[in-house]
């Protein structure tokens, strides 16, 4: 069955249902209707029989007992075995049953085949009287298994059309339920086919237009990420192109031109490019794993953190948080890095409870580019340049990292006159749901 549709399955296991109830409430009602039918034949039987008791008791007994059902045979016969009285359809030399097999049948009803009047399967009443004779009534079975065959001729029939109505019924009914369903498949095939966002069709159907929504919100995030991804490369590939091209050159020169390219010089401008070459390939691997893998947290001492990465800055204030420490370390080791790169004198560390902040005293960043700045290998003019031996990455790794553990890292105005870049993380005790409530110190909100 695995290769056949969602729609064949559903209907044949409907119809198979369906048809399993329908033959266990046949034989039920079968069941049901042959016991009835015996039972009533059982209380014609016991009334003759206790009419044919009460005339022996009154001394009224008449020479041709009475039968009201056709076919019905009464007798009543002595000790012996010998009729006594018959009904008119039975010989009074001919007893119901043999006197072997009556003696050997304790009172009461049961079917039997062994009897002289009727063919076929006989329901026989016995009832002893407290004269020693024995009154025999019995009642052949023929109508009722006539009726009961009837039935289950009848039920033989209407249970295979009504288990093949209901899968047809329900092969319509699937076929149109899972029609948005197919809608859905088909527009996902057109997404595949031609790329892009794209856009499956909403069915009306509450719970499928649920999905259809969720599944065009993942495919608009995916083509969104998929973008990045190719713009990520493409200015990979750019920034990488520099420092390799630099390399080659000076390997150029230094091959036709040895005699003007001292070997001090040309390893100096190659452990330059080298250093910048590498520096830019880590920041790419760190982006690369960032949103990877799960991130391990656990409860932080952020000072110690700071002071471990930061060793020549000055670290004010205590505060904790729930993070990696290797990758906050990496966070806070690039605003500090980056603090130095353009600080005049000082940078100033300071903690608080799920907040550091790192001034400087450098020339700052408008207001208009504090964002811009986030962007993957963007490089401000004037100050902030590439001469500055960043990769343009810096910020973009701290922002991903922290935004990856729940928190971010915005920029604005430093006390000391440049610029302040503030990272805001989860809380101890209260997760990612206290990044609403940190305060960066000093009161001032982060």
């Amino acid at each position: 069955m695995t290769g056949w549709s969602l729609r064949l399955r559903l209907t044949l296991a409907a119809a198979g249902l369906t048809g399993i109830a329908l033959v266990l409430g046949a034989l039920a009602l079968t069941s049901v209707v042959s016991q009835s039918r015996i039972a009533a034949t059982d209380a014609v039987l016991a009334g003759t029989a206790d009419q044919v008791a009460a005339l022996v008791t009154e001394d009224r007994l008449p020479e041709v007992l009475a039968a009201d059902e056709p076919g019905e045979v009464v007798q009543l016969v002595d000790a012996s075995g010998l009729v006594v009285a018959t009904s008119p359809n039975a010989s009074r030399t001919l007893p119901v049953l043999a006197p072997a097999a009556l003696g050997e049948t304790p009172d009461g009803a049961s079917t039997r085949d062994d009897v002289a009047y009727g063919t076929g399967s006989v329901r026989v009443l016995v009832d002893t009287l407290p004269t020693g004779q024995r009154v025999v009534a019995a009642l052949p079975l023929g109508t009722i298994e006539g009726a009961l065959d009837a039935l289950r001729l009848s039920l033989g029939l209407v249970v295979p059309l009504l288990t093949l109505t209901l899968g047809l019924v329900t092969w319509v009914v699937l076929g149109r339920a899972l029609r948005p369903v197919e809608e859905l498949r088909a527009g996902a095939a057109r997404v595949s086919d031609v790329g892009g966002p794209g856009s499956l069709p909403v069915p009306r159907a509450q719970e499928i237009a649920a999905l259809a929504r969720t599944l065009n919100a993942m495919l608009d995030r995916l083509d969104a990420s998929a973008q990045r991804q190719r713009h990520f490369v493409a200015d990979a590939a750019h920034e990488l192109r520099s420092p390799i091209a630099a390399l080659r050159t000076s390997l150029e020169v230094a091959r036709a031109h040895p005699e003007a390219y001292e070997d001090a010089e040309l390893t100096a401008d190659l452990e330059h490019e080298v250093v910048r070459l590498q520096a830019l390939v880590d920041d790419l691997l760190v982006l690369a794993r960032v949103g990877a893998t799960p991130v391990e947290v656990r409860d932080v001492d952020l000072a110690a953190l700071a002071r471990a990465v930061a060793r020549d800055v000055e670290v004010r204030g205590e505060g904790r948080a729930v993070v990696d420490p290797s990758a906050v370390g990496r966070v806070v080791r690039n605003l500090v890095d980056n603090a130095r790169r353009f600080a005049h004198d000082r940078v100033v560390v300071e903690v608080g409870e799920g907040v550091v902040t790192v001034d400087d005293d450098g020339p700052g960043i408008a207001a208009a580019d504090r964002e811009r700045v986030f962007e993957r290998f963007t490089r401000l003019g004037s100050a902030r340049g590439r001469d500055s031996g960043g990769t343009g990455l810096g910020l973009a790794i701290a922002r991903e990292i922290a935004r990856e553990h729940g928190g971010d890292v915005t920029l604005g105005d430093s006390e000391l006159g440049g610029l302040r870049a503030t990272v805001v993380l989860p809380v101890p005790g209260r997760g990612a749901a206290g990044l609403s409530r940190a305060r960066a110190p000093g009161g001032t909100p982060a």
